[in-house]
């Protein structure tokens, strides 16, 4: 129910945001869009710097995690330089541009998506639903959504309308198996997977401000990496003879 909601107020706040948007002179949308950038980066960071910063038992801040972050992007980046996930993606997009008649479908889908999808409300709260039931952390995760929905949609076109489809998969996905995945969704993990993804948003707040244009589709191999350096060695650690 939880994902559904989410889903629902993704797909209305975009709704909305198209209908506000063909009022919205030029000069302001590109304002609007530099201050979405903003916004955006400053979410990023704010995410990545929770994710990495603890309080130890003596009342310092202790930061871990860089390492991981910098490999983490690195292979992400060649990956998915090697994929051309980017290209892929634009190159789908395109097809829906001229089968529809509307342009910037892939930019807005490929930025709401991974804007929704990354960030511990969206795993936790998906676990939850699955395994107890308790949809109220998806249940504020879509008014959030909603809301910013509304805003992307505004500025980015109707791609954020589609970026609900990926959310209820990849949502959806995590409460079905929440019983098969919660084992391996330790806080370590998912404390990972969360600083690499607000990594990934922080750069797409960079290319809303047009300082330059960093690949983010690119960089999704990069969630997979946290994944592999928290299971594969206990795994392999566990098949060796005592």
């Amino acid at each position: 129910m939880g994902t559904i909601v989410n889903g629902t107020a993704i797909v209305l706040g975009s709704l909305i945001g198209l209908l506000i948007r063909r009022g919205v002179p030029e000069r302001m949308e590109s304002a609007c869009m530099k201050m979405l950038g903003l916004s955006v980066f400053i979410i990023g960071m704010n995410g990545v710097i929770v994710s990495m910063i603890s309080v130890g038992e003596d009342g310092a801040l202790h930061d871990s995690g860089s390492l991981l972050l910098i490999a983490s992007l690195v292979i992400g980046t060649v990956v998915g330089e090697a994929l051309r996930l980017e290209e892929r993606l634009n190159q789908g997009g395109k097809k829906i541009e001229q089968r529809f008649g509307k342009e910037g479908f892939a930019k807005g889908f490929i930025n709401g998506a991974l804007i929704y999808c990354v960030g511990a409300m969206a795993i936790v709260g998906a676990l939850n639903d699955g395994l107890y039931g308790d949809s109220s952390t998806l249940f504020v995760k879509a008014m959030l959504d909603g809301i910013c929905s509304v805003i992307l949609a505004s500025t980015l076109g109707y791609g954020v309308l589609f970026s609900a489809i990926p959310v209820m998969i990849y949502q959806g996905g995590i409460t079905l198996f929440a019983g098969a995945l919660s084992p391996f969704m330790s806080g370590e993990l998912r404390g990972d997977i969360c600083m690499v993804g607000y990594a990934i948003v922080t750069c797409i707040g960079v290319n809303f401000l047009e300082f330059t244009n960093i690949k983010t589709a690119n960089l999704l191999p990069a969630l997979v990496v946290p994944i592999l350096y928290r299971t594969v060695p206990p795994l392999v650690t566990g098949l060796l003879p005592a």
